[in-house]
């Protein structure tokens, strides 16, 4: 049985510290079998549409996220997991070449330049820029979310409905909602389950929510146990104090008098 972890939308800068130091030790203590980041691994707020014709837009963040991604993200997951690890790409992952192709297109034959897979070195970190619709077990597939028209607010519908139109199992991320929804009696077979893997953003750095706004947002992760015939999704919530449960065991809490050190065994 192989065992994936797959996290998405930490969109760096606004990503939980907390949460993502986590399940980062988890990751190291764990091992799974691969790791996928699948989409909005970062923000990329400066070249967005939302902030053309305002200062926002001339504050020249690009590369500075890029290196607090590198430093925050894959410099502590590769020093506890030297195991494959893929990234697919996100809407928000793609500004920063959109933005040139559509501001600057007498210099559109450099966006690949811009592709975040090159911002963000994924070569010297042994990452593999991963398609959508990889394959990931029998009949499953990654997607980042935003490659198919149409979202609920209810967690795992989206995805439910993009499995739906894809005619395979789909794990997404791009709607921050942590479900998965269901439909066929397993017993007979022909079961089909979209899965949304929700978030390690921090809401509160989500500003375009507006002031006071609560957003139907679930902080977790998703694993999947991918056997010879099947996959078997799994939703792990993240709670407010940045702890969770896999198998039984809770992650990241203190445990008083052990010196901080990160839990591994028991509630």
């Amino acid at each position: 049985m192989k065992r994936i972890v797959v996290i998405s939308d930490l969109q760096v800068p606004y990503h939980d510290p907390r949460a993502l130091k986590n399940v980062i030790s988890f990751i190291g203590e764990w091992q799974p079998d691969e790791l996928y980041q699948i989409g909005d691994l970062n923000d990329y707020e400066t070249p967005s549409r939302w902030n053309e014709g305002t200062r926002r837009e001339y504050s020249q963040q690009v590369r500075k996220e890029s290196e607090k991604t590198k430093r925050d993200v894959f410099e502590p997951i590769r020093s506890v997991y030297d195991g494959p690890f893929g990234i697919l790409e996100g809407n928000h992952d793609l500004r920063p070449r959109t933005y040139l192709s559509a501001k600057a297109p007498a210099l559109a034959e450099y966006a690949d330049d811009f592709h975040f897979s090159r911002l963000l070195d994924f070569d010297g970190f042994g990452i593999n820029l991963t398609p959508a619709f990889h394959k990931v077990g029998p009949d499953t597939a990654l997607i980042h979310g935003h490659e198919i028209k149409g979202l609920s607010s209810i967690a795992g519908t989206t995805a439910y409905g993009h499995a739906s139109k894809a005619t395979t199992n789909v794990v997404m991320g791009h709607t921050h909602r942590l479900g998965i929804r269901r439909h066929g009696p397993s017993h007979l077979g022909g079961m089909r389950w979209g899965f949304e893997v929700g978030h390690l953003m921090d809401p509160r750095k989500a500003q375009y929510l507006g002031p006071g706004a609560v957003a139907n947002w679930q902080t977790g992760f998703g694993i999947l146990y991918v056997g010879d015939h099947d996959v078997s999704p799994v939703a792990v919530d993240v709670r407010r104090d940045a702890s969770f449960v896999v198998e039984g065991v809770r992650f990241g809490r203190v445990i008083r008098g052990a010196g901080g050190r990160f839990a591994k065994r028991g509630d």
